[in-house]
């Protein structure tokens, strides 16, 4: 099953978590070969994703939020071989309201789309922020 969006239950539950904490999003992002836009235009799906980041980087940045690793996936040394990932980031938030009111800015929904045609298969998953500690553990 591949996944773009979150379905109602998913943005529900993130929306019934605490809003005015810091946040962390990882971002796992497989992109489509190529990407076709509702109007008939083609291109990768590197350069879609590329408009995409282009586009939405200032809102994101106005909100407060910052990348704070970005990598590529060398290989999987736990989980299912099938899964590979072009992108791969951590972004922070200020808090949780940040990420709401970027999805739901009318000027990020209207450049969406290009997310929406370049990614063929996506992992979004917020974590909350504790202690670094001294190992894994915490």
């Amino acid at each position: 099953m591949k996944h773009i969006d979150p379905s109602r239950a998913q943005f529900d539950a993130f929306k019934a978590l605490p809003r005015d904490t810091p946040i962390m999003m990882l971002n796992l992002i497989r992109l489509k070969e190529t990407a076709t836009y509702p109007d008939g235009e083609t291109c990768s799906g590197a350069e879609a994703y590329r408009r995409y980041g282009e586009y939405s980087g200032p809102i994101f940045r106005e909100l407060g939020g910052e990348i704070l690793w970005r990598g590529h996936q060398e290989c999987m040394l736990t989980g299912p071989t099938d899964k590979h990932w072009d992108i791969a980031f951590v972004a922070r938030y200020p808090h949780a309201g940040a990420f709401l009111a970027m999805v739901t800015n009318p000027d990020y929904q209207a450049i969406v789309i290009h997310r929406s045609v370049a990614v063929d298969d996506s992992r979004l998953i917020r974590f909350g922020v504790d202690d670094a500690g001294d190992g894994f553990a915490g």
